[in-house]
């Protein structure tokens, strides 16, 4: 099975935590993490967000869709990164969880299964499609 591991961190947890540690010490230390799961056979992909204050929201409130610039007015956690684990459990998914570097107050990690395609009915045609799609790109 699949497990999306999310990083969430407040504004505030994000600022303190990037102004108190080297950036150098930050690539290092996911860089361990992540050899870790590699070796482990665990890791399928992994990546890290761009500030918030580089993207955009599209809000589906409205009949017409609003665009907003980051940073998002309001919001109390912004996604950070992720990784997606090919593990057994969500027992295992967690433990990896409970081992993510950088990891403090204001900081969360939310572990979401990836659904498969195999779990969509098989007789759709946008299904069919897809699954050609994933086949043929090597991707099942």
């Amino acid at each position: 099975m699949k497990y999306m591991l999310i990083m969430r961190t407040t504004d505030d947890a994000a600022q303190e935590s990037f102004e108190n540690i080297d950036l150098d010490e930050i690539v290092e230390a996911m860089g361990r993490f992540n050899a870790e799961m590699i070796d482990a056979g665990v890791l399928v992909a992994a990546e890290g967000l761009d500030d918030a204050e580089q993207g955009v929201v599209v809000d589906y409130s409205a009949e017409t869709p609003v665009v907003t610039d980051g940073p998002y007015g309001e919001t109390k956690e912004l996604f950070g990164g992720f990784w997606i684990l090919d593990v057994a459990s969500i027992e295992e998914a967690t433990e990896w969880a409970r081992r993510i570097p950088m990891a403090g107050p204001g900081m969360k990690t939310e572990i979401r299964r990836v659904t498969s395609i195999d779990e969509l009915p098989q007789d759709n045609e946008w299904v069919q499609r897809e699954r050609a799609w994933r086949e043929a790109t090597g991707q099942l």
